[in-house]
């Protein structure tokens, strides 16, 4: 079963390898306290990348992820939501779920950080595995 999350928050340090972003349960009742969460481990370009979609900021020429989000939107699809469906060996898998125009929906192999840079500006949902969020707890424990 997928669960809804959200982007909760990005911690970007620019002197290390690699920076964090955490997901949050969407609850129900939109009330966050007790709601399960966990962080995955991104590069530096992808954590920029998912804060300048986050503020809206643009840029002179288009950068990865928005050269996907213009391909999909010009092939005539659409980004319904972003699965984060296994984790395997401390690496998160994900899809990007693209529906056609004849209403297929196809699910693209993507990193989490990309899908998520593609995703995070039209407020697409992210739905994690219910098998992904347990494995990540414990992971972290």
């Amino acid at each position: 079963m997928a669960v809804r999350m959200e982007l909760a928050r990005i911690l970007i340090r620019e002197l290390t390898d690699y920076q964090l972003i955490e997901l949050r349960e969407v609850t129900a009742d939109g009330e966050t306290p007790g709601a399960r969460s966990f962080p995955i481990v991104i590069g530096l370009p992808e954590a920029q990348a998912i804060e300048r979609r986050l503020k809206g900021l643009s840029v002179k020429r288009p950068q990865t992820h928005d050269l996907l989000a213009s391909v999909i939107r010009s092939l005539g699809g659409v980004l319904e939501s972003i699965s984060i469906t296994r984790l395997e060996d401390h690496t998160f898998f994900a899809t990007l779920d693209v529906r056609k125009e004849g209403g297929e929906v196809v699910k693209i192999d993507s990193r989490p950080s990309d899908a998520i840079a593609i995703g995070v500006g039209a407020d697409v949902p992210i739905l994690v595995d219910e098998s992904v969020i347990e494995a990540a707890q414990n992971d972290q424990g």
